[in-house]
């Protein structure tokens, strides 16, 4: 039974560039992003600075009320002041003690007690003084500054709310440090991560701006493995430069990372390197 001839279709061979690229997906973040805590607990009196405000390293970003810890320096100053008039006293009775055993007019073990007596209060007044610290540090620590130059990127308080230091720092501030330089990390296969290394060329999209393409380079491979539901990914670095900060924190990247690139190359389709066989075969005549 014939059927039919076979069917051809042809293509020019031409030249052109040729690109393997892994793809990836990941998340837009800042190079160096610090979350800003309070390490005592207490009201928010003040806070100086909003979402999306810049701020300088050493600025005063936030403040606790600070009337229960100014009332713990206060006694810690005067259990400092009881210490030293103590060991004042100590003093006196030892060299009073000292003098009088040197005349004999008084037992050795007297001397013995008016030394240790004095070491004791010596003792005391640098414990007194370690407390005096601490409540200062504690009375520092109400007034919160930026450790960075950056930008304010999220606020988690609101004035009059109550922070809890614990066994955990509660975050007032996230601050990124400069927006104009960021990163994604993408989740490399691990079939694709032996292909990309670093300062390979890397393309991507984000759905902010679906026809623009932005440009970036590899710029760390982590040997961390991370694997979900038995899937492995390996976390790549990508840096980004973000001059006009179009690319905000948290957007989603559609990543392609070239692993290779040939210019000019000859060109032929993949379909010209596959053969499939016709639907049906012909039958032997009776």
């Amino acid at each position: 039974r014939d059927i039919g001839e076979p069917q051809y279709q042809t293509q020019d061979v031409s030249r052109g560039d040729i690109i393997q690229a892994v793809t990836a997906t990941g998340a837009l973040a800042p190079v160096t992003n610090v979350t800003v805590g309070s390490q005592i607990s207490g009201n928010i009196q003040k806070l100086f600075v909003d979402f999306n405000s810049t701020v300088k390293a050493g600025e005063v970003v936030a403040q606790i009320d600070p009337v229960v810890f100014k009332a713990n320096v206060s006694q810690a100053e005067g259990d400092v002041a009881n210490a030293r008039a103590a060991l004042e006293l100590a003093k006196l009775n030892e060299a009073r003690t000292s003098a009088l055993v040197a005349k004999q007019n008084s037992a050795q073990s007297d001397l013995d007690q008016a030394t240790a007596t004095l070491h004791q209060a010596e003792a005391n007044v640098k414990i007194k003084e370690g407390a005096l610290q601490k409540a200062q540090a504690d009375l520092d620590h109400c007034t919160i500054t930026s450790p960075i130059d950056g930008i304010v990127i999220s606020r988690n308080v609101d004035v009059g709310q109550t922070v809890a230091a614990s066994l955990q720092a509660p975050v007032i501030f996230a601050i990124a440090n400069d927006l104009s330089k960021m990163q994604i990390d993408a989740n490399v296969a691990e079939a694709d991560v032996g292909g990309v290394a670093v300062d390979q060329d890397v393309n991507f999209t984000v759905d902010a701006f679906p026809t623009r393409t932005f440009e970036g380079k590899v710029t760390q491979v982590r040997n961390a493995p991370i694997t979900v539901q038995n899937v492995v990914t390996y976390d790549t670095v990508i840096g980004v430069n973000n001059p006009e900060q179009k690319l905000k924190p948290g957007m989603t990247a559609n990543v392609s990372i070239v692993a290779a690139h040939r210019d000019e190359a000859l060109k032929i389709p993949n379909s010209a390197l596959r053969f499939r066989m016709p639907d049906q075969t012909p039958t032997a005549a009776p």
